[in-house]
């Protein structure tokens, strides 16, 4: 790749078509296999719109979450596929994409030299030998996705539990695994030992006599202790881990994963000061895992470093790659105020574009239980208080992707609904407590927002 950005993933349905604007420049972005009915939706869609048929994979369908995602993978890859050819056989005139392509290359990239280089040539035969080579290195930006391992809905069939594999990550993982790309799976949102293991089981992640892996793995982390433990984990089974994508603690938008008062700075330093100690020790143990289970290669893996999340201006991207030695920076809140690459409506685009610092602020709106940046002005905070002041705080939960608790029902409810909210509201009825003491329990509970809802409605 020739960018030193990406485009992270962006909640449920602001990136989920992202790759099909971008990855023809070389931009690299990451989209959410989290929502499957989303997925879907958006493969009509644009099936739809390239007047191509469509043939629905329906829910009750045997294997249907990991079909589908691999349904709307292939599509992807099938129409960047057509675009980069399209784009290749493109004249270099001004307004081109393939002009775009080497314009919006970072300055003092070598590409982009060449391609300056090439406009300045006056000799016809010469430009065209420039042209033709120039063509020759066009690549398109990996279609990346991203998969939060905690997210692990069981799921059953009337009462009857179907498997562990197929468990919301793991149907989604198989689904990345059975897709044509040839990208990563980024990992985030803590360590699931079950969804790691599962990943032995697809020989796409495994290298070939060349040490190349048809599919590779990124952890997204917040320190250095936390992606050592993980990325042992993982070599032990001989499944490498070819980046560690540290996101701040601050980050952009979404889910704060807290450092214990840790800033990026000192998390990054630990990373440049042991970058090499830690590859040497994570090789060793992946060598051993990979003649253990008779993999023979003559390659030798890499290992990216790459940080996101709160980057504010060029000088910190500048500072981060090379003071802190990242091979690349992730740019995630600036591009949902870009409609050619984000999907956000017109009203929570004017919204954001003037919003002041005092609209934003960190909640325990998400039903996982971690910190959450939320916007005050958005219609998922407006529809909560509208839901409040008629008396049926919670959402009505349709899509069941963050089910989790048990303490009221034996089959998993999610902490936003409307059901959990009704028994958590009349549990604290019965404790007695003073009115000032109610009120903050009772805001403690209705705070919980639908994220499924919320995060793809946009898109919608």
């Amino acid at each position: 790749m020739y960018h030193t950005f990406h485009i992270p993933v962006l909640g449920l349905g602001y990136s989920i078509d992202t790759p099909l604007k971008v990855a023809r420049y070389g931009i690299s972005s990451v989209l959410s296999i989290v929502d499957d009915d989303l997925i879907e939706r958006m493969r009509e869609y644009h099936l739809n719109k390239l007047e191509q048929p469509y043939n629905e994979i329906e829910k009750k369908s045997i294997d249907s979450r990991a079909r589908r995602i691999t349904a709307y993978l292939d599509l992807l890859q099938n129409d960047i596929t057509k675009q980069l050819s399209e784009l290749k056989k493109q004249e270099f005139t001004t307004g081109n994409d393939i002009c775009r392509y080497f314009e919006l290359l970072p300055e003092k990239s070598v590409l982009a030299i060449e391609y300056k280089k090439m406009l300045a040539c006056t000799n016809l035969r010469k430009k065209q030998n420039l042209q033709t080579i120039l063509r020759a290195k066009i690549v398109q930006g990996s279609i990346d996705v991203n998969i939060m391992a905690k997210v692990d809905k069981m799921n059953y069939l009337g009462k009857t539990y179907l498997g562990d594999e197929n468990t919301d990550a793991l149907s989604a993982l198989r689904g990345f695994a059975k897709s044509k790309l040839q990208s990563s799976v980024i990992m985030s949102a803590g360590m699931n030992p079950r969804l790691y293991s599962y990943i032995e089981n697809f020989t796409c992640f495994m290298p070939d006599k060349f040490g190349i892996m048809k599919k590779k793995l990124i952890l997204k982390v917040s320190d250095f202790r936390s992606a050592l433990i993980q990325a042992k984990f993982l070599a032990k089974k001989a499944i490498w881990v070819s980046e560690f994508r540290i996101e701040s603690g601050l980050n952009c938008g979404g889910h704060a994963f807290a450092t214990d008062g840790f800033l990026l700075g000192p998390i990054l330093e630990e990373f440049k000061l042991r970058r090499k100690e830690m590859f040497a020790e994570l090789f060793g143990i992946y060598k051993n895992a990979l003649e253990a289970k008779n993999v023979c290669t003559n390659g030798f893996p890499t290992q990216r470093i790459t940080a996101q999340g709160g980057i504010g201006t060029a000088a910190e991207n500048q500072l981060l790659l090379e003071y802190y030695q990242l091979d690349a920076t992730g740019w995630g809140s600036p591009f949902l105020l870009v409609p050619e690459v984000t999907n956000v409506d017109q009203e929570t685009l004017t919204q954001l574009a003037g919003a002041g610092k005092d609209a934003y602020y960190l909640s325990d709106a998400s039903p996982l239980g971690i910190l959450f940046n939320n916007f005050k002005p958005a219609t998922a905070e407006t529809l909560r208080l509208k839901r409040i002041a008629e008396g049926r705080p919670g959402s009505p939960c349709t899509k069941k992707f963050l089910c989790s608790n048990t303490e009221f029902t034996e089959a998993p409810i999610c902490t936003a609904s409307r059901k959990y909210q009704h028994f958590k509201i009349a549990q604290l009825d019965t404790l007695g407590l003073v009115k000032d003491a109610y009120e903050k329990a009772y805001e403690s509970i209705t705070e919980k927002i639908c994220l499924c809802e919320g995060l793809c409605s946009s898109t919608y």
